[in-house]
């Protein structure tokens, strides 16, 4: 096998231009990589062979033609609630078994056109319910930095897979957190767009009011890039002036010490200081209304699929729907309160260009198996409550290898600010590094 499974979009493009390597070799190369990896990352469920090298044979034939589209025979995986036609779009559910796409979602449809080989669907947590991708159905997603350990989630087989380097990129969904996660644990790249920047059209929805499809890459190139060509961020955001925000008492989330000792080390690089803001409910609190009301949505969003197929529904995604169900009237009201006036909080204190600054999580990737810890998501949540963009890029790792993320949630719509920052933060760290086992 070659190396082209290690170069970024641009990369690949030139060597692909000047001929130094095939789009049909890379294929072969990456399709066997997925073949020799996938048994034990268990990182993606349905794999088009044949599909992937007939279009592999296009794109070189449009590069002999210098007829090239800007994503022209580049290997991207889509995770398996988002529909790519004629694939099972199964949103990692027994219950969805047999439920084939009859045509591509919007975003497949946009990496398509520019020219972008569909590899096939990544393994994620059933129904996007939870962020540890140990699906029961479709197998026990594994971490390439750490053997049995969890690839975060819900889009842990696209971080899995991206950090694999069996794709150059996949897309993946964020509801409460599950692309930059997996991200932060697989020590990868990941964008959440500002709600609506992307259309959901062809996506199983968890909940229409937080989700959102994003890219998952190795780079920032690669983040830039497929930013462009899936959504067109507004440049102009990119001419503001950045305020760097960070959230007193970490909203009153604890931080591992490894993960807080590199986050603290990442903010004293920042150009000017950070000030900090406050939120009037905790973050715990905050996710805990913003998760309830995403199970009670996903419950309205099965009834559909009838009682035969919704009794194929694991135990421990039941049990989050029924926690979901089960809030009192009390509850709820309490909750929608608290979703408001968080979103309200962010939104001002954010305003049009603030960054704001967090560890992606407060852990790295625990072992499969092991007690879950409930704070995941707590600040990642922030930004799909209130609807703003935002990225986990890789700041260090552990003594143990383990990757740490650091999370930027930036202005509505201020893509282009979010990620011209990243990356100043990105060339100041260099924090990147592949797992060195699948390289």
């Amino acid at each position: 096998m070659s190396d082209s499974h290690r170069l970024g979009i641009a990369d690949l493009r030139s060597a692909f231009s000047r001929g130094a390597v095939k789009p049909t070799a890379y294929m072969r190369d990456m399709l066997g990589r997925i073949d020799q990896h996938n048994p034990e990352l268990k990182a993606f469920i349905e794999i088009d062979h044949g599909g992937a090298m007939a279009a592999a044979q296009e794109s070189e034939q449009r590069y002999a033609e210098d007829n090239q589209r800007p994503l022209e025979g580049v290997g991207i995986a889509i995770k398996a609630n988002i529909a790519v036609k004629g694939m099972e779009l199964s949103a990692g559910m027994a219950a969805r078994s047999g439920m084939i796409a009859d045509e591509d979602a919007e975003a497949v449809r946009r990496l398509r056109d520019a020219g972008a080989v569909i590899l096939g669907t990544l393994n994620m947590h059933e129904a996007a319910l939870g962020a540890t991708t140990d699906n029961p159905f479709f197998g026990r997603c594994i971490n390439p930095y750490g053997e049995g350990r969890t690839p975060g989630g819900s889009s842990g087989g696209s971080g899995a897979a991206v950090a694999a380097g069996i794709c150059t990129a996949a897309l993946g969904t964020d509801t409460l957190g599950s692309i930059r996660i997996p991200a932060a644990y697989c020590g990868v790249y990941g964008l959440k767009p500002t709600h609506g920047a992307l259309s959901g059209e062809g996506l199983v929805p968890l909940s229409e009011e937080f989700d959102a499809v994003g890219p998952l890459a190795r780079s920032m190139d690669d983040i830039s890039f497929l930013s462009n060509i899936l959504f067109k961020p507004d440049l102009a955001s990119a001419l503001q002036r950045a305020r760097f925000l960070t959230l007193e008492d970490l909203g009153g989330v604890s931080a591992d010490p490894d993960v807080a000792g590199i986050f603290n080390f990442a903010v004293g690089l920042l150009p000017q200081q950070a000030q900090s803001i406050r939120l009037n409910t905790a973050c715990g609190r905050i996710r805990v209304a913003g998760f309830a009301r995403a199970a009670r949505q996903l419950a309205v969003h099965l009834v559909p699929l009838g009682e035969e197929r919704c009794s194929k529904i694991s135990d421990d995604t039941g049990r989050l729907i029924d926690f979901g169900l089960s809030r009192s009237e009390a509850d709820l009201v309490e909750d929608a309160a608290i979703l408001a006036d968080a979103r309200a909080v962010l939104l001002e204190q954010i305003g049009a260009n603030g960054i704001l600054i967090l560890p992606t999580t407060p852990q790295v990737a625990f072992e499969h198996g092991s007690q879950v810890p409930n704070t995941q998501a707590d600040w990642t949540a922030l930004a799909n409550i209130a609807g703003l963009p935002a990225l986990s890029l890789p700041i260090g790792r552990t003594a143990q290898g383990m990757p740490i993320g650091m999370q930027l949630v930036g202005p509505p719509n201020g893509e282009a600010l979010l990620i011209a920052q990243a990356r100043a933060i990105n060339d100041r760290i260099k924090a990147y590094t592949p797992p060195a086992r699948f390289w």
